[in-house]
């Protein structure tokens, strides 16, 4: 299998007034092709940084990026924008659904980005919220959708431009129990079909479902977590 993620020393730094605080040291990562990849840390330990590089909302201070062949580390934002739009399908754990918006036209928006003629948005749109299992809601804003529901719309979103890498962060964060668990079963499954999967966690019971969880705490990285 290729490797779609190569991090070699990803350091991240912020000044602050005139102190500056690194928030990666040194990171060592990579993901190959059809993994399913937790990155498992607590609040403050630096995973939502990690997180904005490995999704190009971010770039490094210093260290060696290559996603999918690109090397990132020294893109501008116009590079950086195309990147996510074609590499990586994001999940969130607050939906970021737009309110005024259906269901079916929150998943065209990527394809817009991407100058995709309307007819065949509306189409490819339509067969991702067929996938999730809500063709019957397609026309539903997302305050007439449960948390799940919306959820569920939100990968549909993330997989209509059929990225590289699924890149979700705490995406049960904001839903009960046994919904949560319906989603995890859903990124499976994704999973099971090839994808590639990183979810960025803070809970051990969503990590679990992983193939592989690596571990990170006060910016440091480590392979393996305690379960």
């Amino acid at each position: 299998m290729s490797e779609v993620v190569i991090m070699k020393n990803i350091c991240k730094s912020y000044i602050v007034g005139d102190q500056e605080i690194q928030v990666l040291k040194n990171i060592n990562l990579t993901v190959k092709e059809g993994e399913f990849v937790s990155i498992l840390g607590p609040s403050g330990s630096g995973k939502t940084t990690l997180m904005n590089i490995i999704g190009c909302l971010d770039v490094p201070t210093s260290g060696e990026y290559v996603l999918c062949g690109n090397d990132i580390s020294e893109m501008n934002e116009i590079e950086l924008a195309r990147v996510r739009n074609e590499k990586i399908g994001f999940v969130f754990q607050s939906f970021f659904l737009l309110p005024r918006l259906t269901a079916i036209q929150n998943v065209e928006l990527p394809l817009v980005y991407s100058n995709i003629p309307q007819k065949e948005r509306r189409i490819k749109a339509a067969e991702m919220l067929a996938r999730v299992g809500l063709s019957d809601k397609m026309h539903n804003l997302p305050n007439q959708l449960s948390g799940g529901q919306q959820q569920r719309v939100a990968i549909a979103r993330a997989l209509v431009t059929g990225p590289s890498i699924i890149l979700a962060d705490e995406p049960t964060g904001a839903l009960d129990q046994k919904t949560g668990a319906g989603i995890i079963e859903y990124f499976e499954k994704l999973n099971a079909e090839g994808r590639t999967i990183i979810i960025i966690t803070h809970d051990i019971s969503v990590a679990r479902h992983a193939q592989r969880t690596v571990n990170i705490l006060d910016g440091n990285l480590t392979e393996g977590a305690v379960l």
